[in-house]
């Protein structure tokens, strides 16, 4: 015995003349430690696929979504590419208007481009859309000519 009062247990004891452990209880002890343990991982086991699935359904409603979104803004972005068509079938391009459609018919024959300069000049129109046929036609009073509209306009303050 030690100071504490226990018995030493240690090289003094032979083991030869201790009885042998029991082996239907050590059996029994095995098995209650491998059935707990399949317990266990088998709930471990359960509560891992139940998150995974709420996970998996979560992400399902997330991309469920994303497509809605956009859906709704490809909708909205071909909602806008039909107003601009609308609007650029409406507004009247050069080729379009008949003042300026003679002169590139011209053009297309093969007539000198500098004679019909010449000739739109003459018609106070702007040659300078003959090379953009599909820009938009100025107004009636605006040709492009920041010449013609300062001489109007010096021609009034006299």
């Amino acid at each position: 015995m030690d100071e504490d009062g226990l018995p030493i247990v240690g090289s003094g004891i032979d083991l030869t003349k201790v009885p042998a452990i029991q082996q239907k209880r050590t059996v029994a002890f095995l098995n209650q430690f491998v059935v707990h343990t399949v317990q266990f991982l088998n709930r471990f086991s359960t509560v891992c696929e139940e998150k995974l699935s709420a996970l998996s359904l979560r992400i399902q409603q997330i991309e469920t979504t994303l497509n809605i979104l956009d859906a709704k803004q490809n909708n909205k972005h071909e909602e806008a590419l039909q107003k601009t068509e609308i609007v650029t079938e409406n507004m009247r391009t050069v080729a379009k208007d008949p003042r300026y459609a003679r002169y590139l018919k011209m053009v297309q024959v093969g007539v000198p481009v500098m004679a019909i300069r010449n000739k739109m000049i003459s018609e106070g129109l702007n040659p300078d859309l003959l090379e953009t046929p599909d820009a938009p036609v100025p107004a009636w009073g605006d040709d492009g000519n920041a010449e013609d509209s300062s001489d109007s306009e010096s021609s009034f303050s006299d």
